[in-house]
């Protein structure tokens, strides 16, 4: 019998092949040049444990995010790929120069604990087939996929799910987001949020 979990592998070491031969090009982020832009994000990403009034739930860290991934999210944001109301009313006037910038200026706020490549935990056997692009311990393998070690549980649950019903979309993520058992979302949710990671960017 094939479990999901199996079929979670393999379907991750494909893409994973396939993605590996399509990895778009970024402009250079001048972190400078971005600070101006970029503080504004702060008004939310910089105040430990700060809601979102609708749907409820906890902004998320970008702490120890990788650059080239906040550019993938902006972007998003802007194409409307990604569903925010604020959010993409902040990237729709953004140039793809102006998005390098404010990624490599939050990029380059915080993050001891990512850099340092987090810390031991116990191993979590639904969260294998995540590790090949999210890394051990949920320390991103690549610049363009996510760190979610230490990110908010409830952001966590909330964009998976935004992955499972398609109000977020990515070919990747969709695709793996249809293995995930629905009772398995909270459970990897939990996981990832308990490792050590990412923290709440505040400006220097």
């Amino acid at each position: 019998m094939i479990t999901n979990t199996r079929l979670l592998s393999t379907a991750t070491a494909l893409l994973f092949a396939i993605v590996c031969f399509a990895q778009p090009a970024f402009a250079d982020g001048n972190a400078e040049a971005g600070r101006e832009l970029g503080y504004t994000c702060l008004g939310c990403h910089g105040i430990e444990g700060y809601r979102n009034a609708y749907p409820s739930y906890r902004v998320p860290k970008l702490g120890g995010q990788k650059a080239a991934y906040l550019v993938v999210a902006l972007k998003g944001y802007r194409n409307k790929t990604r569903q925010h109301p604020t959010m993409s009313g902040h990237a729709s006037s953004l140039s793809d120069q102006d998005i390098a910038d404010v990624a490599a200026y939050l990029a380059s706020i915080g993050g001891a604990t990512v850099a340092a490549g987090g810390s031991e935990h116990a191993s979590f056997d639904k969260a294998a087939a995540c590790a090949a692009c999210h890394g051990k311990n949920g320390i991103s393998v690549s610049a363009e996929w996510p760190t979610l070690a230490g990110q908010h549980e409830d952001y966590l649950k909330h964009a998976l799910a935004s992955y499972r019903d398609g109000t977020r979309t990515d070919a990747i993520m969709g695709a793996q987001a249809a293995l995930i058992a629905e009772e398995d979302v909270a459970a990897l949710a939990k996981y990832f949020a308990s490792l050590d990671g990412l923290e709440t960017t505040r400006p220097e």
